[in-house]
């Protein structure tokens, strides 16, 4: 089996490489806006490089011309999102929630109307979208949301409350998960929409994160008023068309890349750093972790490729995203932590402190991985989807 990329596409990898080099602003670095760290000045570079990247035709570049895409083949966006992750460049994970999550399900499932209407907003950069999936009462167990949408004449009313809603106080819409009928079994009762957050009756509040930044959010709907065609796909097959967007959310082929930067870092400290005299590099038990480390990040990046070939052959990844999910988060949670362990007490001071090192990235990455292995499904979740759509063993 061949596993090395054609010349044209190192090609085009060294094209993206030399563009971000050109394109990200010097401050971005001095920030290192990693993860949730949102402040309004992250904020700001990133919505501007996401329109530079819009110019480019690299924002979207998986949908359809027609709806505002350029139709890159998979492993060409496969190499994008490497070298994007990779080098840091300020695409924001709000890019890959839209983008690749919602915006797929979009040209996936919604009407001729819809896509063009949407596809070519979110493909320019014009639009943000939040997610309303989670709620207070449910945790893991989506399908028992209770937010409703009642259909009522030529519109539906909507009630109920959302949480964990990333971006929602910068989003201009939400793609919205609710209870359409209340009298059905729970997974055939679901409903997607896409609500305008001006609607009124849409109130959001703020949720402040493990590092002290404002990403999260509650959003809460009190009799609001949409239209009807506001609803993505079919009334009640919501919780399938669901499903198959948090695919799409489990299928980051970029992950791989990210926890690689990490390593990296890793791998230049312990080549410079003496520890009683002796370079870390030479002690045999860090030398076992890091090497353990980078065979699974070796693992980890082919499960993100694999994805990526199956994409490239019309295929669509079920349990394979959430075997990567579930590998690279492990993987990314014990790289930082080792980081944690190898800086000593350097590793956890924040980027405001003189003594920090890094900009403080690792004290921040361990901090951010946290909540990786929740998001998009626990690691239970990712389990038993393995177990029963990958392995065919039975839910009870």
């Amino acid at each position: 089996m061949d596993f090395a990329f054609t010349r044209e596409e190192e090609s085009f990898r060294q094209e993206v490489r030399d563009w971000i080099k050109q394109e990200v602003p010097a401050r971005w670095y001095e920030m290192d806006a990693w993860l949730w760290q949102e402040t309004e000045e992250s904020w700001a570079i990133t919505r501007e490089f996401q329109h530079k990247l819009a110019k480019r035709g690299w924002l979207a570049p998986a949908y359809p011309v027609e709806y505002g895409g350029s139709n890159m083949n998979a492993i060409k966006r496969l190499i994008l999102s490497e070298e994007l992750t990779y080098n840091f460049a300020p695409t924001g994970i709000e890019t890959e929630i839209l983008v690749n999550w919602m915006g797929q399900g979009i040209m996936h499932f919604g009407n001729e109307k819809q896509k063009k209407e949407f596809g070519p907003k979110i493909a320019r950069g014009e639009i943000v979208l939040c997610a309303g999936y989670s709620e207070p009462n449910v945790g893991s167990d989506l399908a028992s949301l209770q937010t409703s949408a009642e259909e009522k004449g030529d519109e539906y009313i909507i009630n109920g409350q959302k949480i964990w809603c990333s971006y929602a106080h910068h989003a201009d819409y939400c793609w919205l998960a609710a209870r359409t009928d209340k009298q059905a079994p729970k997974h055939l009762g679901i409903s997607l929409f896409i609500v305008d957050m001006k609607t009124p009756g849409i109130t959001v509040r703020p949720l402040i994160n493990i590092t002290g930044c404002h990403s999260f959010n509650e959003v809460y709907f009190d009799d609001v008023h949409v239209p009807k065609d506001c609803l993505v796909g079919v009334k009640n097959q919501g919780w399938y068309q669901l499903a198959v967007a948090l695919d799409f959310e489990r299928s980051n082929v970029q992950s791989a890349a990210d926890a690689r930067r990490i390593l990296d870092y890793l791998l230049k400290y312990v080549k410079k750093t003496r520890r009683n005299g002796v370079l870390l590099s030479k002690d045999p038990v860090i030398s076992n972790e890091l090497a353990s480390l980078a065979i699974e990040l070796e693992v980890s990046q082919m499960m993100c490729y694999r994805i990526a070939w199956m994409h490239s052959r019309g295929l669509h990844p079920s349990y394979e995203s959430s075997m990567g999910m579930l590998f690279t988060s492990a993987t990314l949670r014990r790289i930082s932590d080792l980081g944690v362990r190898l800086l000593g007490p350097y590793g956890l001071l924040d980027k405001q402190s003189k003594w920090a090192m890094y900009n403080g990235m690792m004290m921040r990455a361990c901090l951010c991985t946290l909540s990786i292995g929740l998001g998009g499904g626990t690691n239970e979740i990712q389990r038993n989807i393995i177990a029963m759509r990958g392995l065919g063993l039975p839910r009870k």
